[in-house]
């Protein structure tokens, strides 16, 4: 079904990141380390280059986390009982999660990491 405007199309988006806010921990867990990142990133007063590259990471993240709830849906609706490819499915998704999140943190540390031991003393 097609959206009957662009405005119907954002509403459409923005249920679908309330309602991965609503149901799924992880998307949960990865927002609250987003803002948590911006908090130390505003008070360690990154560079501009160096929030877009924590911008784009955090976006990922995320991005990672829907991409892999629509796909849960999708698989669960076509495939309610155990199968082999719905697993695999369902595992290369959640494997495509964990090793964004994996990178996000290295660069998190990359980024925040310098500065951080800096502003604490630590050199």
């Amino acid at each position: 079904m097609r959206a009957p405007s662009v405005l119907a199309s954002f509403r459409f988006a923005l249920e679908g990141i309330a309602y991965a806010l609503r149901t799924q921990r992880n998307f949960r867990i990865h927002t609250l380390a987003m803002f948590g990142v911006i908090g130390v990133g505003i008070w360690l007063e990154l560079s501009l280059d160096q929030w877009a590259v924590i911008a784009l990471t955090s976006g990922l993240v995320l991005q990672a986390e829907l991409f892999n709830t629509a796909l849960e849906a999708v698989v669960d609706h076509v495939s309610p009982e155990f199968h082999a490819l719905a697993k695999i499915a369902k595992d290369c998704a959640a494997g495509a999660v964990f090793l964004s999140a994996a990178i996000a943190i290295a660069v998190g540390l990359f980024v925040l990491g310098p500065r951080l031991l800096a502003r604490l003393g630590v050199s």
